[in-house]
């Protein structure tokens, strides 16, 4: 059996690889593909291109779409909104460092 690192459903399993167009993207997300280009304006997602140049989302960049829409939603700009996301991704990863160098200390 081939390492599982090459198998192509990995893919399937994989939230960072790009499968959906921009299509797809915003029609699951219920938004429109502007919706999508202002959040790469505002450097929430950056989508990996095709070889033909089309914007492709990951399923972990459509969860952040998602709550980008949540936000817009109830009144917050956009700008705002990815602003908000940014700090809670940056808040949520300190955390997480905090809590295992935290274990590594009482550990050793």
């Amino acid at each position: 059996m081939p390492p599982r690192s090459t198998r192509p459903v990995d893919k399937l399993d994989d939230d960072d690889y790009p499968a959906y167009t921009m299509g797809r993207a915003a029609e699951m997300l219920g938004t429109t593909p502007a919706f999508l280009r202002a959040l790469g304006e505002h450097r929430l997602i950056t989508p990996l291109r095709s070889e033909g140049g089309h914007r492709r989302y990951s399923r972990y960049q459509l969860r952040l779409a998602a709550r980008a829409r949540e936000l817009v939603d109830t009144g917050t700009q956009i700008e705002a909104a990815c602003r908000i996301i940014i700090l809670e991704n940056q808040l949520e990863e300190a955390q997480r460092i905090n809590e295992e160098l935290h274990t590594r200390s009482t550990t050793s």
